[in-house]
């Protein structure tokens, strides 16, 4: 083999040389990077928290200077001179709309060790959103959600404007389970099933023409899938469509599976076109029941159904127990009413769920014989 002229061995040590230097400056500049938007990004987390608890702690001075007063009056004026006082030392933020949401702030979440806590993932405007929200469990239920999936928020704002608490199936629950599920979700509890799902599911997005099949749904999840995951909420991944499973000579196929990461079990999702059915539930506690056999990996839980129907009835569905088998049913709306409508709507289903919960929950008060 013939050697190299001395010169050209020369260039080609140099450039190598010079490419391990780009290999390695690059390398570097790669880390140095990390570096520079982990503290930024640590600054501002730390920015955020410390704006949110002085806003805490600014409200609920105010609130207890207020509260001294006699006559309610004087507690408006004593905000409204403050607000202008702020105004010319610390800038238009402190104007008296924004004082008085630091105030209804502090009068809303109380507990300032949790403010600390929430602080830390919810900044200021993420509580804005919630200030407005009437009822306490409906306001935790948000909070709670929005630490733990990590909405931003516009997120925030469109699953509140969505009705998703009325939706959700821990809704239906009598308000002391509601209240001590949240509370076991703040404390570091798991996320359950009664939090994950919804009923009805919005799938106006999906553009669905009139006297659309069953398949056409399917395909136009498929098309959409992003939106219809962002619908199902965080934690879900598509695993497959038309999931072969063979029992015996039989093959049968399921519609749609996920994997929800927070339960950690598969889910598997049937379409119908039509109402509810009771053989429905047949069909799906034998696909859950080999999903079981034939793809539950080690550490999973048992895997969990939803039908989605155009409609059910609320009773039916209440008599055969489904949550058991661990079977969800929900009806999808490919079309939405006003809001106003959908919001009566479910508050009555709301209601009417609690009532019947409440009765079951009653203890039998029969004369014993």
């Amino acid at each position: 083999m013939a050697k190299l002229h001395p010169s050209s061995q020369a260039k080609q040590d140099v450039t190598a040389q010079v490419m391990a230097i780009a290999q390695s400056t690059e390398a570097l500049l790669v880390e140095l990077r990390q570096l520079i938007d982990q503290a930024r990004s640590h600054v501002a987390a730390v920015a955020d928290s410390a704006a949110t608890m002085l806003y805490w702690h600014v409200g609920n001075k105010v609130r207890r200077e207020t509260l001294h007063q006699v006559r309610a009056s004087y507690g408006g004026k004593i905000v409204a001179t403050v607000s202008r006082q702020l105004v010319v030392t610390h800038g238009a933020g402190y104007a008296e709309k924004n004082l008085r949401r630091m105030i209804q702030f502090a009068e809303l979440f109380p507990d300032a060790e949790i403010v600390a806590t929430l602080s830390r993932e919810l900044n200021w405007s993420k509580f804005r959103e919630l200030l407005p929200l009437k009822q306490p469990l409906e306001r935790e239920f948000y909070t709670e959600m929005c630490r733990i999936e990590r909405w931003s928020v516009r997120t925030l704002r469109e699953r509140i404007a969505s009705q998703l608490y009325l939706r959700s199936a821990i809704a239906k629950q009598p308000e002391s389970v509601i209240a001590s599920e949240l509370s076991q979700l703040r404390e570091g509890g798991q996320v359950t099933p009664d939090l994950v799902f919804r009923d009805p599911y919005m799938l106006d997005f999906l553009g669905l023409p009139d006297g659309y099949s069953e398949r056409d749904l399917e395909s136009a999840i498929l098309r959409d899938m992003e939106r219809f995951l962002l619908e199902l909420g965080a934690g879900f991944t598509f695993v497959a469509r038309q999931k072969r499973i063979s029992v015996g000579a039989d093959d049968f196929y399921l519609d749609l599976l996920f994997y929800h990461r927070h339960l950690r079990r598969l889910v598997a999702v049937e379409l119908k076109l039509e109402k509810f059915s009771p053989s429905h539930k047949g069909q799906m506690e034998l696909y859950l029941r080999w999903l079981d056999q034939n793809d539950r990996a080690e550490g999973e839980a048992s895997p969990i159904g939803l039908i989605l129907c155009a409609s059910a009835d609320a009773e039916q569905v209440e008599l055969m127990d489904l949550d058991s088998a661990n079977i969800r049913v929900a009806q999808y709306l490919h079309a939405l009413p006003e809001l106003q409508v959908l919001q009566t709507q479910l508050h009555r289903v709301v209601q009417l769920a609690r009532e019947r919960q409440a009765t079951l929950d009653q203890p039998d008060n029969k004369d014993e014989t």
